[in-house]
């Protein structure tokens, strides 16, 4: 029972973490749009790279929270 739990409890986190992520993704995306329409494509770039570095953060994060959960 109480690995039942924990299994479940790190699925609700990792939800959490994939909504988190995709609100930012989304968000991120929107910034990057507006930016390149303004100045032409400097930030544009950059996008890609902050939006992967901030989904390999999220990631690392469950992991630890994932593996600190388990006893």
């Amino acid at each position: 029972m109480r690995a039942a739990l924990s299994i479940l409890g790190l699925v609700i986190v990792f939800a959490i973490v994939l909504t988190q992520m995709k609100k930012q993704a989304v968000s991120l995306t929107k910034v990057g749009v507006a930016a390149s329409a303004a100045s032409g494509s400097g930030v544009a770039q950059n996008v890609p790279d902050a939006l992967r570095q901030q989904l390999q953060d999220a990631a690392q994060q469950a992991a630890k929270a994932a593996s600190e959960a388990m006893p």
